[in-house]
């Protein structure tokens, strides 16, 4: 038979949501299947093994977290700068700062791949696939800095959006003015 897309969508949001409110270890087919209002059984339809499962989720963050084609199309099209650069990633930032439920899970994962090996190769490979298709729109779209940089940014980004979705240390400075304020300290000027 045939799987419904939308339907698998709609089970990987009830996935993300319930890793974002209590956790990987009350990640389980049945707490999908409660929390999508469907009869029990039909996650592990859809998702047979908790490697498929991990798997469907990774999928349904990259594409709830994406940029729209028409966005990059934009950023591309655009002159080079850092001011661009810095635009970038306060996209980057607003989308997972929106998205503060599947941001929340992907923490979750990846916080679970540091104590479940047999999940490390899964994460590992979709935040290696993410990182290289941002150091490929950062080289299309001709911005400055390189893999180096780009990996620099991950690393910032990562430790701001902890914060800032957690408890802050500093509230009281804009999201925005951080992200100025990394731009300026991490990107290296060229002539």
């Amino acid at each position: 038979m045939a799987k419904n897309e939308a339907r698998r969508n709609a089970l990987a949001d009830a996935g993300i949501a319930v890793l974002s409110s209590v956790g990987s270890r009350g990640l389980t087919h049945r707490a999908i299947d409660e929390r999508a209002g469907v009869p029990i059984g039909t996650a592990s339809n859809y998702f047979r093994t908790r490697e498929a499962l991990i798997t469907g989720l990774f999928e349904r963050i990259g594409a709830r977290l994406a940029p729209t084609p028409e966005d990059l199309e934009r950023r591309a099209a655009q002159e080079p700068s850092r001011e661009l650069f810095a635009e970038y990633l306060r996209d980057i930032v607003r989308r997972l700062s929106t998205e503060r439920e599947v941001t929340l899970a992907l923490f979750e994962l990846r916080l679970e791949s540091a104590r479940r090996p047999e999940l490390a190769d899964t994460v590992s490979s979709w935040l290696r696939t993410g990182f290289a298709a941002d150091v490929a729109f950062n080289e299309a779209a001709r911005l400055p800095g390189g893999a180096r940089e780009i990996a620099l940014f991950h690393y910032a980004i990562d430790g701001l959006l902890l914060d800032r979705l957690t408890s802050s240390i500093d509230p009281e400075t804009s999201t925005d003015a951080i992200v100025d304020a990394l731009v300026e300290g991490l990107l290296p000027r060229h002539p």
